[in-house]
Formats: structure tokens, C-alpha cells, sequence
């Protein structure tokens, strides 16, 4: 791990011992430009952040890499910056990740790439960019291997590309529960849509799920989906 310009920066390594079960639990507060940070997390139960302490990233021109391996994992993070790229690599079943950018009335959350991959069973993702204030030219990119997967997608600015790849077996829910749906996807893209407006691709293979997306802005909203498989609900409201 490389910053240039670090103000602040507390690692806490907790390792803690279960029967069978190695836990890693990793807490970064940092605040400082030009950070380049690789996590590697490879068990089971493994944390970067919780509900109560997240791992909190303030800085511009921030790369923030995490691949794990195993399952019932947790990440829980906060970004505030210019010029964020991370790419997220998840192998394994049971996983959730909540990421939050521009999190507080000073923070920002411009030039945004987020790229994550993940292979496994009923995973959960929640993502929130910009929040309650505006970021611009945000691109997400998920590619998603595996049944019951959830995505839950927020992103409050200008010009979002948002594309969601997803492949499960299930043909169909087998029942209305949503932790039995193939899929669960939700998208809502606020704020102007500037030059080249909000943008949602979203391909999905294997049935049994819910999708529901609402873009909304001036100039251009565009949506294309691609489903192959049964007992889809699909809900798409766009508006200026």
C-alpha cells in the first residue's frame, strides 16, 4: 500500500480464532490524496468494516482494490473523493457489500469506476453514490455468477453508466420469497442526465426474479435489457 499524501491512517487487525473459522476483520480510517490500497481476504467471516465501523476512505485519486475468497463475508465502506476506482473480486456464497460515496455534506464523489465480479450464492450488494449531493460521470460495472444475487443500486448525480451482467441457473423462483428469486435488481438514478443522460444495460440469464428501475433528469435516459429465462417482473419508469 502506497499514499503520497497521507493525513490519517489507522489499521486494526483483529484475528480472531473460531472452531474450523479464521476470521480477518480490517477497520482503515484514512484521509489523504493518491491512495492505492489491495485487500486480500481469503476464509470465512472475514470483515472490512461493520455496521458500526466502516472502513472510511477520504481522498482524491484513490485506487481501492479488494478481492475475497470464501464465504459470509462483509464489507462495509464509506468513500468521499475525486477520481475513485476500485475493482471488487468476490468468490464465494453469502456475501454482502455496502458501499456508500460522498457520505457527509462535504464529501464529493466525482469520476467514479467501480468494477465488481463476483461468483457465488445468494450475494447481496448495495451501493449509493452520491447520496443526498450530486457526483458526476459515475460508471458501475457488475458481473455476477450465481444464484439469489441482490443488487441494489443508488446513484444521485450526472451522467451514470450503470451495466449488470448476471447469470443463474434458476429458470425460475420457486417461490415469492425474495431470498428464493434468481434475481433481485434495483436501480435509481437521479440528478441531470447532462450531455449524455443516465444509461442502465442490464443482461440477465436465468429466470425467477424482480427487476425495477427509475432514471429521471434532462436530456437523454436510456435502458436495455436483455432477459433469457421465465417469471420475470420487470418495472421501468424514466422521466424529466
Amino acid at each position: 500500500m502506497t499514499n503520497k499524501t497521507i493525513g490519517l491512517l489507522f489499521i486494526m487487525i483483529g484475528l480472531n480464532m473460531a472452531t474450523f473459522t479464521l476470521a480477518n476483520d480490517i477497520y482503515i480510517t484514512q484521509i489523504g490524496d493518491n491512495l492505492d490500497l489491495d485487500i486480500t481476504q481469503d476464509g470465512t467471516n472475514n470483515k472490512v468494516g461493520n455496521s458500526t465501523t466502516s472502513t472510511s476512505i477520504n481522498g482524491d485519486g484513490m485506487n481501492f482494490d479488494i478481492t475475497q475468497t470464501g464465504n459470509l463475508n462483509t464489507i462495509v465502506a464509506d468513500i468521499n473523493g475525486v477520481n475513485y476506482t476500485g475493482t471488487w473480486v468476490f468468490t464465494g456464497s453469502s456475501n454482502t457489500v455496502d458501499l456508500d460515496c460522498s457520505s457527509s455534506a462535504a464529501g464529493d464523489c466525482d469520476d467514479v469506476t467501480l468494477n465488481i465480479t463476483a461468483t457465488g450464492d445468494d450475494n447481496v450488494f448495495t451501493f449509493d453514490v452520491g447520496e443526498a449531493h450530486d457526483g458526476s460521470n459515475t460508471v458501475a460495472n457488475f458481473t455476477i455468477t450465481g444464484d439469489h444475487s441482490i443488487i441494489n443500486s443508488t446513484i444521485n448525480g450526472k451522467s451514470a453508466e450503470l451495466t449488470v451482467i448476471i447469470n443463474n441457473s434458476s429458470s425460475l423462483a420457486t417461490t415469492s420469497t425474495a431470498s428464493d428469486e434468481g434475481v433481485a435488481f434495483t436501480s435509481v438514478q437521479t440528478g441531470n442526465g447532462d450531455s449524455a443522460g443516465h444509461s442502465a444495460v442490464v443482461s440477465i440469464t436465468g429466470g425467477g426474479g424482480t427487476m425495477d428501475i427509475n432514471q429521471s433528469g434532462i436530456n437523454d435516459q436510456k435502458v436495455n435489457i436483455g432477459i433469457t429465462g421465465n417469471s420475470f417482473d420487470v418495472d421501468i419508469n424514466q422521466s424529466d
